[in-house]
């Protein structure tokens, strides 16, 4: 059981250090070198869990699937607040979380990163906003004219767009501010009036609901 902890500790430890690595260089320049220095391992134990600097680079793509997963115990029974959470979530935890960052990096990189199968962090926001704007719909919490499908692609582009801007423009310290500024100019065309009033995209709302989500059960 010792062993098989200090594997998955190891592991881990790879991930995160291949993490930065990517997000500070991008694929192409990333190093194996770079990323044992970084991880402080050897050789050996690095390839032991990943056999090649490609296979590292899915495992850290992999990483938005399992933030995904997670966000779906936000709670709250409002599926528009959850929806608003799902950003305003994802906005704080890329500046905490240094292998969520280079999941990013390497999903929206051109180059030989191309290469990599990068469409899965995308489908998997794509279909969780479109879940939780078709449950908003069936409880009357949305719009009539909202098409779920067609709004999903328009956010996730959107705060795409952003992240990529507040990255460029600020190394993401003003990703929250953006994200805010795109949910008001948003949210108004999909939630109905009664519902928009009680929405929360407050500074630190991406905080305070993360620090729910690990006090509160779901609700229905």
């Amino acid at each position: 059981m010792a062993k098989q902890d200090r594997a998955i500790r190891t592991r881990q430890t790879i991930l995160e250090a291949a993490a930065v690595v990517f997000d500070e260089r991008g694929y192409d320049a990333a190093t194996i070198n770079e990323i044992l220095a970084r991880a402080e391992v050897t050789k050996g134990a690095l390839y032991f869990h990943f056999p090649s600097k490609e296979d590292l680079a899915l495992a850290v793509i992999d990483a938005q699937a399992e933030a995904t997963s997670a966000l779906l115990d936000l709670p709250g029974g409002c599926r528009m607040q959850r929806l608003v959470d799902l950003g305003m979530v994802f906005a704080h935890q890329l500046l905490v979380d240094p292998v969520l960052r280079g999941s990013v990096r390497l999903t929206m990189e051109h180059g030989s990163a191309a290469l990599l199968h990068r469409s899965g962090p995308f489908t998997g926001w794509i279909e969780l906003h479109t879940r939780l704007l078709a449950e908003g719909k069936e409880r009357g919490e949305v719009l009539p004219d909202v098409v779920p499908a067609e709004v999903a692609e328009l956010i996730v582009g959107a705060f795409g767009g952003i992240n990529a801007l507040s990255q460029s423009v600020s190394d993401r310290a003003d990703l929250e501010r953006r994200a805010i500024v795109l949910y008001e100019h948003l949210m108004p065309s999909i939630a109905v009036p009664a519902v928009l009033a009680r929405l929360d995209m407050a500074p630190g709302r991406g905080a305070r609901a993360l620090a729910l989500a690990t006090l509160e059960p779901v609700s229905a």
